[in-house]
């Protein structure tokens, strides 16, 4: 989610020295166990990406395209020490969790104060969380997070790790009926060969292609192309109800965002997200970390829901 605040990030630069491998060996094996599949997360992740966003428009039609080249600064830190929950139809748990934050930026937009417009900062959690009985779950993974916006969230899934590359499917950002995926709207903005004043000026987005625009998941595709990848761990994690396993989540909005009786402003109803942290061996050799992602936010306003879809590429430093 787009935020108008300028921020300033420290900028994208320099070569991956550190081994990733050796790195993650010199963990602690303590921390590598009580994490789990959150493990190679600690540390400084940078790297570009891409964002679109069907922004609410208070004029002459309903809608604006918003898209962006972004470059993107994600740091996690372990939250030390075990975390109770107090359990009543079972035994009490420990949950270990990891604090980030996320801070995004355009790639090629000036803000007010002449730097790089900040787009998006997000401070929030990931946590994990053991096997249970009541629920009769497996173990799963949780993403906490609050956006400027006055939206809060909660997202919880699984983990799942395989030898290689990831598998990832594409992904739309069109429009559809509330509540009936498959009724979907089309829109002219979503054509790049067609001009537009509801739409990001092609100035600002010198390397966004229609491809992007239909599938903005083909970036990720792109940015792995010939890589080596020995393996990827996979955390799938949404809003909604995933079974298996139980899940719960959701999202909380302010009262401008949910609106009245004659309807949201722009209320964020769903999100789902998933991250591939991969290694990726290098053509000299050298091993280093990979962290992807893509995710959809659905936005419900004008009788519809229009997807939010944000992706990018890092590397941890």
């Amino acid at each position: 989610m787009d935020v108008l605040d300028d921020f300033q990030l420290t900028s994208v630069s320099g070569r991956i020295e550190q081994n990733a491998e050796a790195a993650f060996e010199a963990t602690p094996a303590r921390m590598r166990s009580l994490l789990g599949p959150l493990a190679l997360l600690p540390g400084t992740w940078k790297g570009r990406g891409f964002n679109q966003i069907w922004r609410p428009f208070h004029g002459s039609q309903d809608r604006f395209l918003e898209l962006n080249e972004t470059i993107e600064t994600l740091e996690f830190e372990e939250i030390p020490g075990d975390i109770p929950n107090r359990g009543l139809l079972q035994a009490d748990i420990n949950l270990h969790g990891i604090r980030y934050l996320q801070q995004i930026q355009d790639a090629h937009v000036l803000g007010p104060n002449h730097k790089l417009a900040g787009i998006h900062i997000e401070p929030g959690m990931w946590i994990s969380t053991p096997p249970t009985t009541d629920p009769k779950d497996p173990a799963t993974v949780a993403r906490l997070a609050n956006i400027p916006h006055g939206t809060s969230l909660v997202a919880q899934g699984s983990a799942t790790s395989h030898n290689g590359a990831p598998e990832i499917q594409p992904v739309s950002i069109t429009p559809f009926v509330i509540g009936d995926p498959n009724n979907k709207v089309h829109f002219p903005e979503s054509n790049l060969g067609t001009p537009s004043q509801f739409r990001t000026p092609p100035g600002d987005i010198p390397h966004v292609t229609q491809a992007m625009v239909d599938n903005p998941n083909s970036a990720l595709t792109k940015a792995i192309a010939g890589q080596t990848i020995i393996s990827t761990t996979t955390l799938r994690v949404s809003t909604r109800v995933l079974n298996p396993p139980t899940s719960g989540g959701g999202t909380s909005n302010i009262a401008f965002l949910k609106g009245t009786n004659d309807g949201p402003n722009a209320d964020a109803v769903q999100v789902d997200a998933i991250f591939w942290i991969e290694i990726v061996r290098e053509p000299n050799g050298a091993i280093k970390h990979q962290l992807q992602y893509s995710q959809s936010v659905l936005l419900n306003f004008n009788g519809l829901s229009w997807p939010h879809v944000t992706v990018a590429t890092l590397v941890k430093q």
